[in-house]
This record gives structure tokens, sequence and C-alpha cells, in this order.
């Protein structure tokens, strides 16, 4: 078994085995200081509206969930979690009037 630092993995594609979507890049990792073993990744969530409005939740993926660390990608075995139905509000506070 080979060996990858965190810093090549930021690098690397996150690829859903079930589904073959491109799910991002590696942004962060979780690291149990305990035992020093990684917990998860974490792909951060993409801006909504060129960054205007924030952005979408991060996705954090189980270390148990990854099946293969490639050379270029990273496959996962990862069911997201369904959204919500409902709408968010979009609140513009230098807008409102009080």
């Amino acid at each position: 078994m080979g060996s990858c630092r965190v810093t090549d993995m930021r690098h690397k594609e996150v690829v859903n085995s079930k589904t073959g979507c491109n799910l991002g890049c590696v942004d962060d990792v979780e690291v149990d200081t305990v035992t020093a073993k990684i917990v998860s990744i974490i792909i951060y969530g993409k801006p909504r509206c060129f960054g205007l409005f924030g952005r979408y939740d991060d996705m954090v993926i189980s270390w148990n969930c990854i099946e293969l660390i490639g050379k270029d990608t990273i496959l996962v075995n990862h069911c997201p979690e369904p959204e919500s139905k409902r709408k968010r509000k979009i609140r513009f506070p230098l807008l409102s009037l009080r």
C-alpha cells in the first residue's frame, strides 16, 4: 500500500463511484487528535451567485467511504443527504427599510 501526503490530496478530484459524479477537490481533512488518524475529508460548498450569497453546505465524507486513492482521483462510495425541499429566504439587510 502506498503513501500519500495531505498536501497531495488537496489536488485530487473526488468522484462518487456509484453515480460517476465529480464531487470536487479535497479542501480539508479532519484528524482525530487522539489516534492521529484521518477521520474524514471535506469538500467546501460551491459559492452561491458568485459568492455574493455565501456558499452551499460543505460535504464531509467519512474515511470509511473512501474506496480507492489513485494518482489523480479519489473514488468514494458516498450517498449525500437529500436537500430539503423548502426554499431559503434571501434577505438583503442593507436594503431593508426600518
